[in-house]
């Protein structure tokens, strides 16, 4: 009677699922990797944040975000079920150089990657990119409108991180679950049209 109540409550995957899609959602330090999935996911999501301390102090660049008391130290994890036999698993990398081993097993069975951007800290990204391209991972870009930042148009960004014309880039608000959305939309149909 128990494990009945625990496949109705939406934790637990139907037995109509026949497939599952790896999804990465990767990014420079701080830039809403964790904000994202959590907005995403129909369960609550797993989180490895931890605390900042003093031992990061002169490795994390907070600029940008003075306010950032915490940290992914592993990865975010979340799930997002499409349609009754298709099912997406969300993992969302840490951001800081010093956690690129993690990456390796990270990318293992991705079949893409949403790359989020801040588009006042374009620099940072590069990085992470390069990560993204070493591993051989279609991506698209998805751009985070944080407040108070300028607006940049799709094509500003687009020539800022030298991408080629088929990478598509979406502008998004990580808190916003349309939004969010949207940019995994556009990140599947270019994953779907590699395929074509």
């Amino acid at each position: 009677m128990g494990s009945r109540l625990a496949l109705d409550d939406g934790v637990y995957l139907r037995n109509s699922v026949q497939t599952a899609a790896k999804i990465l959602v990767v990014g420079h330090f701080a830039v809403g990797k964790t904000t994202f999935i959590g907005t995403m996911s129909e369960i609550p999501p797993l989180r490895t944040e931890e605390v900042m301390t003093q031992a990061g102090a002169g490795i994390d660049d907070l600029k940008g975000v003075p306010g950032k008391t915490t940290t992914t130290v592993a990865m975010d994890f979340g799930r997002l079920t499409l349609s009754e036999k298709l099912v997406l698993y969300l993992f969302g990398t840490p951001g800081q150089q010093r956690f690129v081993q993690v990456w390796e097993d990270m990318t293992r069975g991705a079949l893409g990657a949403l790359v989020l951007v801040d588009p006042e800290r374009l620099a940072d990204s590069f990085p992470v990119m390069d990560l993204v391209e070493q591993y051989g991972i279609p991506y698209a870009i998805g751009v985070n409108r944080f407040d108070g930042t300028p607006a940049h148009s799709v094509e500003e960004i687009r020539e800022a991180l030298d991408l080629l014309p088929e990478t598509p880039v979406v502008t998004c608000d990580v808190r916003d679950q349309r939004s969010s959305a949207d940019s995994l939309i556009v990140l599947v149909r270019y994953l779907q049209s590699r395929l074509n």
